[in-house]
C-alpha cells in the first residue's frame, strides 16, 4: 500500500515536529541498522511490517506495535527522510516490541520501487571471463519491481526458458531523492545495502532485438534481503567478499572492489537520466561464475537451492520451483 503524499505530510508533522531536512544533503543515518519488512504468522498475504532486526538473525522490533503511526512500508519509511530513521532507531533502542524470528516471514527489505535499476558487465574478474573489453561507461539495463521476491522465496522456473542462470550482485536502496547528482554527493542519497540475485534467462536476454529486460525480469527473478543494512553499519561497501552457492557447492566468489562502476559513479550516471526516489533499488553487477560461461554451460533445474552472501549484509536463499 502506498500513504498518499498528504497523509504522509499530516504524519511527519504529527510525529516529527515538522522538521526540515535540508534539500541539498540528507546526513546519512543517525545509527547502523538492519530494516526489514516482514510478516507475523497468521497475518493476511497483504499486510507488511516494518521492522528493525536486533541483530543479523536476531528478533524484530516491529515498528508500528512501537508506534501505530509508523509508515506501513520501508519506502514510505524512507521518505520522511531523517526523521524517519530516528524513528526506526529509536523503536530499537527502547528494546520493546520484539518479534521472534520464529514467529515472522521476511520479506523483500523493499517493495514497490519506483525503479529497479541494475548494471550489466560492472566486475572486472566478469569481464575477464567472457573475454569482454572493459566497459567504458555503465551498461544499465532494468527489470520491473514485480520481478522482486523475499529472501527465502522460490524462484519460479518458467516455462518459456530452459536457460535460467544465477548471478549474486551488491544492491543498494536509494534514501533520498535527486537529479543530476555530483559523485561527490552521491552516498548522501543512499539509504542502504542488501543482497540480490539477479535471476536471467540467458535465452531470453540473448534474443529479442538484443534488449535484456525479458530476460532479467519473469516473475520472481530478483530475490532481495534478508536486511536493508544502512550505510553506517557498512565500514566500506566496495570491499565486501561476496559469494554464490548452488546446492552447497560455491560457484562465484570475489569482492566488491572488483566493481568497475561504484556506487557514486552509478548515481551520479543514472541521475543524469532520471530523477531517483526513495526506494528505487540498485543492482550493481556480478563477478564471474555464473553458468552461461562454464564450460559446458549449466542452468538452473527444480530442486536446487541458491544461496547468495555478501560479508555484513548476511545470505539470501532460495529454492528453484
Amino acid at each position: 500500500m502506498h500513504v498518499p503524499l498528504r497523509p504522509l505530510r499530516i504524519l511527519r508533522s504529527l510525529l516529527f515536529n515538522s522538521r526540515t531536512v535540508a534539500p541539498q544533503r540528507r546526513r546519512r543515518s543517525a545509527a547502523a541498522m538492519r530494516l526489514v519488512q516482514f510478516r507475523r504468522h497468521g497475518d493476511r498475504d497483504d499486510v507488511i511490517r516494518v521492522g528493525v532486526e536486533q541483530g543479523e538473525g536476531r528478533g524484530v522490533v516491529d515498528l508500528r506495535a512501537f508506534d501505530p503511526s509508523t509508515p506501513a512500508t520501508v519506502r514510505e519509511l524512507l521518505e520522511l527522510g531523517d526523521a524517519g530513521l530516528e524513528a526506526a532507531q529509536r523503536a530499537l533502542t527502547s528494546g520493546q516490541c520484539v518479534v521472534e524470528r520464529s514467529h515472522i516471514r521476511l520479506l523483500s527489505p523493499v517493495s514497490s520501487p519506483e525503479k529497479v535499476v541494475c548494471v550489466g558487465m560492472n566486475y572486472r574478474d566478469h569481464c575477464l571471463e567472457q573475454n569482454a573489453p572493459i566497459p567504458k561507461e555503465p551498461l544499465i539495463f532494468s527489470k520491473f519491481p514485480c520481478a522482486i521476491a523475499g529472501p527465502y522465496d522460490d524462484i519460479t522456473l518458467p516455462a518459456e526458458s530452459q536457460e535460467v542462470d544465477w548471478e549474486v550482485e551488491l544492491a543498494f536502496v536509494i534514501g533520498r531523492q535527486g537529479r543530476r547528482i555530483k559523485e561527490e554527493d552521491a552516498l548522501s542519497h543512499v539509504a542502504g545495502f542488501t543482497v540480490a540475485n539477479d535471476v536471467s534467462a540467458r535465452d531470453w536476454q540473448m534474443r529479442n532485438g538484443g534488449q535484456w529486460l525479458l530476460g532479467k525480469t519473469f516473475d520472481s527473478f530478483c530475490p532481495l534481503g534478508p536486511a536493508l543494512v544502512t550505510t553506517d553499519a557498512v565500514k566500506d561497501p566496495h570491499n565486501l567478499g561476496i559469494r554464490c552457492l548452488v546446492n552447497g557447492e560455491a560457484v562465484q566468489s570475489s569482492n566488491t572492489g572488483q566493481m568497475i562502476f561504484k556506487t557514486a559513479a552509478l548515481i551520479a550516471w543514472v541521475s543524469k537520466f532520471v530523477t531517483l526516489a526513495p526506494g528505487d533499488v540498485f543492482l550493481t553487477g556480478t563477478p564471474p561464475g555464473v553458468g552461461f560461461f562454464r564450460k559446458p554451460p549449466v542452468f538452473l533445474k527444480k530442486g536446487d537451492v541458491v544461496e547468495c552472501r555478501i560479508d555484513q549484509l548476511g545470505s539470501i536463499i532460495n529454492k528453484v520451483v
